[in-house]
């Protein structure tokens, strides 16, 4: 991993840019984010949960976000996830995460979970990605995350994934 990147709790002063890297990486603009958030729904999910967030050069070039079942309750993916796979107790959702396209392949993503899994310590975390994102299973599974099984929402599948904590 590169030695240049800071990896910090996130703040409000960091939505604008939050937002800025997840809008060309939402599914409807190609790239593999199932759901978009708005800058409210950040501000409200990081006073709750920790959000994390990497710079280098002082450019944000990557987030992650762990979030209450509640907070994603509204959201028909997770509605169909927590369907298949009950939760264990005292779990959290974990993602989604997101890096600038140049900054992938570098484990920025392994690094952020891990800072998350820092302020997380013990508590199990449970996560979906689309079954045709390759390149994010693969990173999740290095990361020690275990698949937990496939479920389909509007027609879509994803792969259901777990960290014990």
């Amino acid at each position: 991993m590169n030695a240049d990147y800071k990896i910090t709790l996130a703040t409000p002063e960091d939505i604008p840019e939050i937002v800025a890297l997840q809008d060309p990486n939402v599914i409807d603009r190609g790239g593999g984010l199932s759901v978009r958030q708005t800058p409210d729904w950040f501000d409200r999910s990081m006073r709750e949960m920790p959000v994390i967030v990497a710079r280098r050069d002082g450019k944000l070039i990557g987030y992650v976000l762990s979030t209450s079942l509640a907070a994603k309750a509204h959201v028909p993916v997770v509605q169909a996830m927590l369907r298949s796979f009950p939760p264990p107790p005292d779990c959290y959702l974990y993602g989604p995460v997101c890096v600038d396209a140049a900054e992938r392949g570098r484990g920025l993503a392994g690094a952020m979970f891990d800072a998350l899994r820092a302020h997380l310590p013990g508590k199990p975390a449970m996560t979906f990605i689309r079954a045709d994102n390759v390149p994010s299973l693969r990173a999740h599974k290095k990361m020690g995350m275990r698949e937990l099984g496939s479920f389909k929402t509007e027609g879509v599948s994803h792969i259901a994934l777990t960290y014990a904590g």
